[in-house]
């Protein structure tokens, strides 16, 4: 090979290489700008795997664009109380926040479609309409009106019906009960004699305690723990059938959104949907050992009769009704949960109901 020409081409191509060196740090730093949020949680710190979507979220972003993009998660009152949450973020305080859509259900009951209702969907089911069956586009046609963009960031599975300090064995048992219960479940049970009651979370177990109220529900074995209620109300419930599959959702100022570049919109959703997931795993795994901690020092387990059950399916049909009759845009979102929701059971039973019921009956045999 001739010594020269051999220089010559090595020259070239180090000068190209150091050309496109140059070209592309610019490039890249002109993709991944600097875009500094603040995230506002409706959740405590206590609260490690609810409160902790939102930490998750922010380090997938920030890990992804090597800093640039990164999210300050700040705990329900260290900005605005964690029920304004949606409402600061609407109005441009922050950028974002981490909350419930049923939070919301009293300016407009379409809030709660998208989070959980009474006798919807289970977590799974909830997933399959949002992310494949249109339900993120529906809930966003709404959010829109309220200057949001949203996607689920999170899912406590299906939650516990509550902690009761006497046995609830029939409907005629819920008359007069004083119960910390809001929203939808509220008005439901409402129509069944219950006196619903709004406690923030440190007040429940001192009202639970003095006979102030007769029972509250949280939200499941892991965080229920937390607060000691099998010590002043022993008889812990389930289902929670207001909150088969309650989506947590991340929620965005809308024109703040929209000004973000194509591939960090891009990731907003990727890390969103990562953190969805993660957090129903988490709870999966905590609830596991906190309801054998919670039966080992007291708690007593009972399940809702198939007469309360029964009953209150009824009471939220006549919900519905109402709602349906009288608001166009919960009609429309409804209408698309409750046709996949028939066949979403109708699938459920066959394999996954089967499998899971053998399984559970080899656990009582003690074979596993």
């Amino acid at each position: 090979m001739d010594r020269r020409s051999f220089i010559r081409k090595a020259g070239a191509t180090g000068v190209g290489a150091a050309a496109a060196t140059a070209l592309a740090a610019p490039a890249i730093a002109q993709s991944n700008p600097k875009v500094t949020w603040r995230l506002a949680s409706s959740f405590p710190k206590s609260l490690d795997t609810i409160y902790g979507g939102a930490e998750v979220f922010s380090k997938m972003l920030s890990e992804a664009t090597d800093g640039n993009f990164t999210v300050q998660v700040f705990a329900a009152g260290e900005i605005v109380p964690g029920l304004q949450a949606a409402d600061a973020t609407t109005a441009g305080t922050v950028e974002a926040c981490h909350t419930v859509g049923y939070y919301y259900w009293g300016k407009d009951p379409t809030w709660a479609l998208g989070a959980a209702v009474p006798f919807a969907l289970n977590a799974r089911g909830m997933n399959a309409w949002l992310y494949h069956g249109g339900g993120i586009d529906l809930y966003n046609e709404f959010l829109g009106g309220q200057g949001l963009v949203g996607f689920p960031g999170g899912n406590t599975g299906v939650q516990m019906g509550g902690w009761f300090r006497k046995e609830i064995n029939t409907v005629a048992d819920l008359s007069g009960l004083k119960m910390r219960v809001g929203g939808f479940a509220g008005k439901v049970l409402e129509k069944l004699g219950v006196v619903p009651q709004q406690l923030a979370g440190g007040d429940i177990y001192p009202a639970l305690e003095k006979g102030t109220i007769d029972a509250a529900e949280w939200v499941g074995p892991y965080d229920d723990e937390k607060l000691g209620f099998q010590k002043v109300a022993p008889f812990y419930y389930y289902p929670g059938w207001w909150e088969g599959g309650p989506t947590v959702h991340l929620m965005f100022n809308k024109a703040k959104f929209e000004e973000l570049p194509a591939n960090y919109k891009s990731l907003v959703r990727t890390a969103a949907q990562a953190t969805d997931g993660d957090m129903l795993a988490k709870y999966d795994y905590k609830n596991t050992g906190a309801i054998k901690s919670l039966v080992a020092n007291g708690a007593q387990l009972r399940p809702f009769s198939q007469e309360i059950l029964s009953a209150c399916f009824d009471k939220s049909n006549e919900v519905y009704t109402e709602m349906t009759g009288s608001n166009p845009g919960f009609k429309k979102i409804w209408d698309s949960i409750t046709a996949f929701r028939k066949d979403y059971f109708l699938n459920a039973q066959v394999a996954e109901y089967n499998y899971d019921t053998f399984m559970m009956i080899q656990q009582r045999a003690g074979k596993l």
